[in-house]
């Protein structure tokens, strides 16, 4: 009687790009090479949508308010994003990982895990292969990358932040486990500040904490992410790298120079935003049957509703007369609004579907 062999042990690398906005600006502009740099409007509704280390020195970081940025660090620089430059160099990272694997996930523009268990090149050793891409992304884009590498997503992305900037780490099956029990809940990676105050209420305030909670208690709290906290708590995620993952929603929102109150303006601030994502959805040859409106007022507090088709918007009025109609339903407004966002998910690629027709619209509110 033949007995199957064990599955290897599997080879993941996280790449993250070293603070990629601001580094592609530095890169771009020598200026401002050394200085503290924020990628951002510096308007007074602006928000840093990514910061240079020499800036994070001062506590800047992507998503501070920019009058908060410009407090703390009174040098800071403004420089306005460039995201079709962004796109452009993410897609020369990307060329060189298919170089190795074709087994890529993309997160984001700057970052992706990549299954280099079997590769292109048949090196043996993930540690050279995320070396090797580290210099080749150097060479190419003049720009520094970080690693981490492990027999896990999960490991593999917080080994990434351990030698960071332009370093790389490895996390093996041998002191997986031990990592975990070591580090603090709140710095894993899925665990955000929500949850990581449930968390500590609960008395969990390390990995070995959570390794010591029942997978039983683990869902009663957690839902269906107790068993995922249960096997992460281990050094246990079998999640596998998805080159075909499937973008669930595309969206867009702006946020207003000044609060708005009227129904008719806050609606003509609609139109720019569905546009946006009519663009990107036939660019990438798909569409969606639900769309969701965020209204933000002035005391931050937010609202959503949401709209679903049978069959996926064939054009931006739709998209564009549903979100209006969407928003039409939270009128009076309770206060004035200071950010109004639109997405469009249930993603499919029924390009054709009822052309031309109007969906048949159902309430999901």
């Amino acid at each position: 009687m033949s007995h199957a062999a064990p599955p290897p042990v599997r080879k993941i690398i996280h790449v993250d790009m070293d603070a990629f906005y601001a580094s592609v600006e530095q890169r771009d502009n020598p200026e401002l090479r050394g200085k503290p740099l924020a990628v951002g409007s510096a308007a007074a509704r602006g928000v840093v949508a990514a910061a240079s280390y020499e800036a994070r020195k001062f506590g800047v970081h992507s998503a501070m308010p920019s009058v908060t940025a410009a407090r703390k660090c009174p040098d800071l620089s403004f420089v306005p994003p460039r995201f079709d430059v962004y796109r452009t160099v993410s897609q020369q990272i990307r060329d060189i990982f298919a170089e190795y694997t074709p087994l890529i996930e993309p997160l984001s523009l700057d970052e992706a895990y990549l299954d280099v268990t079997e590769n292109l090149k048949d090196m043996p050793v993930a540690t050279e292969i995320a070396l090797e891409i580290r210099a080749k992304i150097k060479v190419v884009t003049g720009l520094n990358a970080s690693a981490g590498i492990s027999y896990n997503k999960f490991l593999a992305k917080m080994a990434s932040d351990l030698n960071k900037p332009n370093g790389q780490a490895v996390i093996t099956p041998k002191n997986g486990e031990a990592f975990v029990e070591r580090l603090a809940v709140k710095k894993f990676h899925g665990i955000g500040p929500a949850t990581a105050e449930i968390m500590h209420k609960l008395g969990i305030e390390t990995g070995a904490d959570l390794k010591a909670q029942s997978l039983q208690f683990l869902t009663r709290h957690f839902g269906k992410s107790g068993p995922y906290f249960y096997g992460i708590a281990r050094g246990i995620d079998d999640r596998q790298v998805r080159p075909d993952r499937v973008r669930k929603s595309v969206g867009a929102e702006d946020t207003f120079v000044d609060d708005i109150d009227d129904l008719d303006l806050a609606t003509s601030e609609l139109k720019p935003l569905a546009e946006k994502i009519w663009s990107y959805c036939e660019a990438k040859g798909f569409s969606g049957k639900t769309v969701t409106v965020k209204i933000k007022y002035s005391d931050f507090t937010q609202a959503t509703r949401s709209r679903s088709g049978t069959r996926p918007f064939t054009n931006c009025n739709q998209i564009l007369q549903t979100a209006a109609d969407l928003l039409a339903t939270v009128h009076p407004f309770k206060r004035s609004i200071r950010l109004l966002g639109v997405t469009l998910s249930s993603l499919t690629t029924e390009g054709n579907a009822g052309q031309g027709e109007q969906p048949q619209l159902g309430f999901d509110l």
